[in-house]
């Protein structure tokens, strides 16, 4: 097994992007080998990769890791990404788990039927101001990042998120000052400036070439 470490997933977003997220953050070189044919999925399945027949799969310290969060955890907690000690992690993870829902709303929405388009992205947006978005600008009420005095997950989830929520909704932040003290704080860093740059692994919202790749590799998923 190769000593670096290699993505297997379609070249788009989906559960992959805070993957790519996390490991562009730490410093993490990776390669990425993309999902375009149902044989390499069915290759991956038969040769015992995927655990539960699922993707992502992260090739990392000669393991192969399935299941998003686990690929998140381990990720945090091997570059200091995870808070100081086990209350912090608990934080970190209630801030991440309510990003990640948020995202996943919105990477469904794109799979929703033209006709029901917008009351999806109404139902999102209003979700996103009264659930999700309120609960971070108080977090970051008093400090630069969500939990203790160090970057963590919890934080580039959020960056993520924030900017995804952007997209379609360009004014989303206006009642939110906090977030976008944060989010500009976080635009700075060095390898998150170098992760938001053209050229990057960074991918953009899925279009409807990607949708129609996924839907073929896992058809099984789509029928």
């Amino acid at each position: 097994m190769s000593e670096k470490v290699v993505l297997h997933y379609f070249n788009g977003r989906g559960k992959m992007e805070s993957i790519r997220w996390l490991l562009a953050t730490a410093g993490v070189e990776f390669e990425e080998v993309f999902l375009t044919k149902r044989e390499q999925y069915l290759k991956l399945v038969n040769d015992g990769a995927l655990m539960f027949q699922q993707v992502p799969l992260v090739e990392i310290d000669g393991m192969q890791l399935v299941q998003s969060r686990a690929i998140l955890n381990y990720i945090a907690g091997k570059y200091n990404l995870y808070g100081k000690d086990l209350k912090e992690r608990a934080l970190i993870d209630m801030y991440s788990e309510g990003t990640i829902d948020l995202m996943e709303l919105i990477t469904m929405s794109f799979l929703t039927p033209p006709e029901n388009k917008q009351k999806s992205l109404s139902n999102i947006e209003q979700k996103a101001k009264e659930r999700f978005l309120p609960v971070y600008e108080k977090g970051l009420a008093n400090s630069h990042f969500l939990v203790g005095n160090q970057l963590s997950r919890a934080d580039v989830h959020l960056l993520e998120a924030s900017l995804m929520l952007q997209e379609l909704y360009p004014t989303i932040l206006s009642t939110f000052p906090k977030i976008q003290a944060f989010q500009e704080k976080m635009k700075a860093l060095p390898r998150i400036s170098k992760f938001l740059q053209p050229g990057s692994a960074r991918k953009p919202p899925p279009d409807e070439a990607l949708i129609k790749t996924a839907k073929e590799v896992l058809s099984h998923v789509f029928k």
